[in-house]
């Protein structure tokens, strides 16, 4: 523990002194607003009284190159990373597994069926996105079957309307034999918009066989022409081939993900819409990269999606948002064989904004699943304006999970599927409280946290020379606490802290287990960002991590850039201390990486 707030004191004095000054006059207002799109979401964030972070993924576009950097950004969020640029990442939220947390793309699941190791394969390129949400705690009243721990929401935005031609291409390079080159292009009239987007990210790799190609594209469309509202038609792939040694055990693996996603969503005025899509996923596994007959799965997932959804305002102060929901999934497998399954819902949200100083949200889920099973997952949050600076929040939430079609059915000898495992289901508890002084320029948020889950799914074994078997373990129980700290200083800096804290029950005794208590217990995180002379921006973050049974650890990444002008150059350091460090045990993670190259902004305005 000294040392774990040792290394967070290292990161407070790291901040820029100057950034510190407070010469006079009042910054700049920052206004926060949320853009209207086709689909109409289960329940607005602004009504959840819940704890939710949203990153603006367009606001320092240069100082970031992945999702997953984002997402460093909020410490509740356990991101345990095989490889950089979307290669292999788990995700996991409040301690959870990585398998409890869902990935949806404009409100749609892209979670993988086959395993959720899968699950931050995006589709998509990170240029194609405006922000990302993140819904700490239980979401399936909104969401269905995964989101346990908490849910990310991955959110594009419309070009904006008036006629005018974009183009946007970076292209850097960095050691380890690393190269990205991105693209976006925009083209807007008053009833079409058209984006186009595509990323190539390449490495060498650190050490042998860990190379890597993460390559995606996407076409996003906006049509006003069909009354009565806007078409949105989405088309991305993705293809990530990436050698995997020690990735699975003390070999030379490899490894090649292709995906393929397609949605349409139906605004129906402005209170309903409509929307389907499809994602199909490959994923082909090789034991020995050089014996790559001895050992080989071949992987094949399809899932499709459907949606009805719609939201009445019943007086001025008081929404009722419902909705009809299917799904399916299907996996054809060298190793798990031939599957599929299908599912139904219907759900329902009463939110009122304004009882006096109080505001409350009732919601509740009905799923229903092939062969005649259901859950119901209901959801109670309520808010408090204690004074006109303060506001405590509470919410509870039943949560649940169906299993992979890995934790039914895979085999080899390492590790055993178990096609009779059970659904997971737990309860969730939060209280918080807000802060926000009237002078706007400071924001805090706490939170404290608990999760009761039955029937939790884990990889275990009781002695170590046996293969991991996938069980139900009758209890999980977690709880923690989480805090956020925002400034707003002068010359458009802002400096945030952040800090979560996990602690989970105690295993069964004698019990072995792979992935129930591999968890962040501590991460803390402090970053400055601002304005910096010649029109630089700049952002320095220092991350501090603790996960259990190790010895904290730190990150810090530096990155800088011209943020206006037809040319603007950047240069961004990871892990600048040169961290030796593994976010998977028995995975270790390249060292410190400099990027450097340079970004072409070109419009024309029609």
């Amino acid at each position: 523990m000294l040392s774990f707030l040792f290394l967070l004191l290292i990161a407070i004095i790291s901040v820029p002194a100057w950034a510190q000054e407070q010469p006079s006059g009042r910054p700049d207002e920052v206004n926060e607003s949320v853009t209207v799109t086709t689909a109409i979401p289960p329940i607005p964030l602004s009504e959840s009284n819940r704890s939710v972070m949203v990153l603006d993924t367009r606001e320092q576009p240069l100082l970031f190159n992945n999702v997953t950097d984002y997402l460093r950004q909020d410490t509740t969020v356990n991101l345990q990373s095989r490889a950089p640029s979307g290669v292999q990442a788990d995700l996991s939220i409040r301690g959870t597994t990585f398998e409890q947390s869902l990935v949806l793309l404009n409100g749609l699941r892209i979670n993988d069926p086959e395993t959720a190791h899968l699950n931050l394969d995006i589709p998509v390129p990170l240029d194609a996105l405006s922000r990302v949400e993140v819904l700490h705690g239980s979401g399936s009243t909104f969401y269905g079957s995964d989101a346990i721990g908490g849910a990310v929401n991955l959110i594009t935005e419309r070009p904006p309307a008036e006629p005018r031609l974009s183009l946007i291409a970076k292209s850097g390079a960095g050691n380890y034999g690393s190269l990205e080159n991105h693209l976006r292009a925009d083209l807007s009239t008053r009833l079409f918009s058209e984006q186009i987007t595509g990323s190539r990210d390449t490495s060498n790799g650190f050490m042998p066989d860990r190379n890597y190609s993460s390559n995606a594209l996407s076409s996003e469309t906006w049509l006003s022409v069909l009354k009565p509202g806007t078409t949105d038609i989405l088309l991305a792939g993705s293809d990530r081939p990436y050698g995997a040694n020690q990735f699975y055990g003390n070999y030379d693996s490899w490894e090649r993900t292709k995906g393929w996603f397609a949605a349409l969503q139906q605004q129906v005025g402005q209170r309903t819409s409509a929307s389907f899509a499809y994602r199909r996923h490959t994923d082909l596994f090789v034991l020995l990269l050089d014996r790559p007959n001895y050992y080989r799965n071949n992987h094949i997932t399809s899932a499709w999606q459907a949606a009805l959804r719609r939201a009445d305002p019943i007086g001025s102060n008081t929404t009722l948002s419902y909705g009809l929901e299917a799904n399916g999934d299907s996996i054809h497998s060298s190793n798990l064989g031939i599957h599929a399954r299908n599912q139904g819902a219907g759900y329902a949200n009463l939110s009122l904004r304004a009882l006096g100083r109080f505001s409350l949200s009732l919601g509740a889920r009905e799923q229903v699943f092939s062969g005649g099973d259901s859950v119901f997952s209901p959801n109670v949050a309520a808010a408090y304006t204690l004074t006109s600076t303060v506001r405590l929040r509470a919410s509870v939430g039943h949560g649940y999970r169906l299993p992979t079609y890995l934790d039914l059915y895979y085999a080899d000898p390492a590790t055993i599927g178990n096609p009779n495992l059970k659904p997971e289901s737990s309860w969730s508890y939060e209280g918080g409280v807000d802060w926000t002084p009237a002078s706007g320029l400071l924001t805090v948020s706490a939170t404290g946290f608990s999760l009761r889950q039955k029937n939790g799914i884990d990889y275990s074994k009781d002695a170590l020379s046996d293969p991991w078997q996938a069980v139900n373990v009758a209890n999980f129980a977690y709880s923690g606490a989480e805090a956020n700290v925002r400034f707003r200083l002068p010359r458009a800096q802002q400096l945030q802290m952040g800090y979560t804290a996990v602690q989970a029950g105690s295993p069964p005794k004698g019990l072995i287990s792979e992935y129930a208590f591999n968890y962040a217990a501590q991460s803390a995180l402090i970053a400055w960002s601002g304005q910096l002379p010649a029109q630089i921006v700049a952002r320095s973050q220092l991350a501090v991590i603790q996960k259990t049974m190790q010895s904290p650890y730190p990150l810090w990444d530096i990155s800088m850039a011209r943020d206006t002008g037809r040319l603007r150059p950047y240069v961004r350091v990871l892990n600048l201390t040169d961290t030796a460090y593994q976010e998977i045990p028995g995975v270790p993670v390249q060292g410190r990486t400099i990027m450097a190259g340079m970004q072409l902004n070109w419009r024309r305005n029609r």
